[in-house]
């Protein structure tokens, strides 16, 4: 007999366990969760206990459905249902309970972020009325891009084309909102790029601004990572790598003021670039093109509006 409950919020073991029972099995390679990371998807995505859900049989947790609730809506940024107990049903039962519930309780739109590969969960999010809105492309840069965009200028030195008292200088998230560049204008991203997410997250991001005494022209956010991305996108544990989190332009210059701040970045050993999730509206695929990076997967995002049934 299957059972279904919504959690609460001491319920972090449970959920955290039915993640590691119910998720890990199809991405082998991901780390399992923990107390400690799932807490922090509380603060950084604001992951709601009251908007998870675990599927049980008997004692044993079968499915879980992990919910981040905003103002603006809710993300399934979870849902998995343990290899022995899929095709009965569970996972339209968990998004079915979960639209049920914000009918009532808002807010009224959900979307899903849900990775291409996975053909059975774009079919559920389909079958029960999701929406695809958009393709959420990740970008990596391939390290045969090195020379060229080297060439363009150098982080040691005095970048070209920086002239008429242009600077590149550090910036933070808190100078960016200081200076009203992550407000409502900020264009369309995933949730885990979102401004509310890059302020939650600011003390473990970097920038670098492409500046004048009045205004700034251009910026890059950026978290380091560790391991490095080749040129076929497969990992390289020597490569250092920065993940982007926000990238944006204010000026037509060709380009020249984003290639500079890439151009700083490798000036500190910086040989590898991520740049997950772009919502096509974000930075156009030209510009992307310009600066070297390449398509290496993506998402679907799926909405739908809550609603009983």
């Amino acid at each position: 007999m299957s059972s279904y409950r919504f959690c609460r919020s001491d319920d972090i073991a449970l959920l955290v366990g039915a993640l590691n029972r119910c998720w890990v099995p199809d991405f082998p390679d991901a780390p399992a969760m923990t107390p400690a990371a799932f807490k922090r998807s509380i603060r950084d995505l604001q992951v709601w206990c009251s908007s998870c859900m675990v599927a049980f049989s008997g004692p044993d947790p079968i499915g879980v459905l992990i919910g981040a609730k905003r103002p603006s809506g809710t993300l399934v940024h979870r849902i998995a249902v343990h290899p022995d107990h899929r095709r009965q049903g569970h996972g339209r039962h968990l998004l079915t309970s979960l639209g049920s519930k914000l009918a009532i309780l808002g807010p009224p739109r959900i979307v899903a972020e849900v990775p291409e590969t996975l053909a059975p969960a774009c079919g559920l999010f389909s079958a029960i009325g999701y929406v695809q809105e958009a393709i959420l492309t990740d970008y990596v840069l391939r390290e045969e891009n090195e020379g060229r965009e080297r060439a363009g200028g150098s982080g040691g030195a005095k970048p070209p084309g920086l002239d008429n008292g242009r600077f590149v200088i550090p910036v933070t998230v808190d100078d960016l909102v200081a200076n009203g560049l992550l407000g409502e204008d900020h264009p369309p991203t995933c949730w885990e790029r979102s401004v509310e997410t890059l302020t939650a997250r600011k003390d473990d991001i970097e920038g670098f601004a492409v500046a004048t005494d009045e205004r700034i022209e251009a910026y890059v956010l950026f978290r380091k990572c560790g391991a490095g991305v080749e040129g076929n996108g497969e990992a390289s544990p020597s490569a250092p790598t920065v993940e982007i989190v926000s990238l944006r332009t204010f000026i037509e210059d060709g380009g020249t003021g984003v290639k500079q701040l890439l151009s700083r970045l490798r000036g500190q050993g910086i040989r590898a670039f991520r740049f997950p999730k772009l919502h096509p509206t974000e930075v156009s695929k030209a510009c992307l093109e310009v600066l070297g990076f390449r398509p290496a997967g993506g998402h679907l995002l799926y909405a739908a509006r809550a609603r009983s049934e």
